[in-house]
């Protein structure tokens, strides 16, 4: 984030947040009776938010969860949430689960007894039952595909999008990237020699699947249409050009 500060405007709730990280993620990282290990591709997630970990026989997770005491804490889990699109600091979030792991057949089902999602504005402890009773973001799984493909194929739509950016955030900028997309909106972040910061374009309503999303695009992008092009950027392009 660097020097700038923002707000975020209609965001997902934390809660919604959490989940989607959790739905993203493909791996993991489990710490139980002082020992890590790194999953890759080993876990689901349920409906309530319980998560199924799928560990070979020898695993120390499997021990720690056979002696552990019913109900107490025996291990944390950690989730990454990487934006797929090439940018400084790719790590958009970090979400923590403490709880315990319950022994279902040759699996492993872990039961958080508290989460922490912790963004660039701060870290939350996520209520339980808010936690249980959400849903991930409509576009969590399409986000990777939808944002490399922005950035890839449409760079020019991208700069287009700037000019709803005011122009003390493009100050200094020399590269604009799509970082995060959910129903809410599309977020940008605007890369500067030494530093970094992020905005974000809210969308007018909520988009519930891909074809909602391509719709509100189309809006952003007819108001960037209808502005001014950023000084900021328009004298990036002049003293690129020599």
């Amino acid at each position: 984030m660097g020097d700038d500060s923002h707000s975020w405007t209609a965001a997902p709730a934390a809660a919604e947040r959490a989940r989607s990280v959790l739905a993203a993620a493909w791996s993991c990282s489990v710490t139980a009776e002082g020992t890590r290990e790194e999953l890759v591709g080993a876990h689901t997630v349920g409906e309530d938010g319980r998560v199924v970990v799928e560990v070979p026989e020898d695993s120390a997770l499997l021990a720690a969860a056979i002696c552990a005491p019913r109900g107490e804490p025996s291990a944390v889990l950690e989730f990454a949430d990487v934006a797929p699109v090439p940018v400084r600091n790719r790590i958009r979030a970090r979400l923590w689960l403490a709880g315990w792991f319950a022994v279902e057949g040759e699996r492993l089902v872990f039961t958080p007894t508290r989460v922490v999602l912790r963004q660039p504005s701060g870290s939350v402890v996520v209520d339980l039952d808010e936690f249980a009773a959400a849903v991930p973001d409509p576009l969590t799984t399409a986000e990777a595909r939808l944002l490399t493909h922005l950035a890839d194929c449409h760079a020019d739509a991208v700069e287009r999008l700037t000019r709803l950016v005011d122009s003390d955030s493009l100050h200094g900028a020399v590269r604009v990237q799509p970082l995060a997309v959910d129903r809410h909106g599309l977020t940008l972040r605007i890369e500067r020699a030494r530093a970094h910061g992020d905005v974000r374009l809210a969308f007018h309503a909520p988009a519930d699947d891909v074809a909602q999303l391509t719709e509100r695009m189309h809006v952003l992008l007819g108001q960037a249409s209808a502005a001014s092009c950023p000084r900021a950027l328009q004298r990036q392009r002049t003293d690129g050009d020599g």
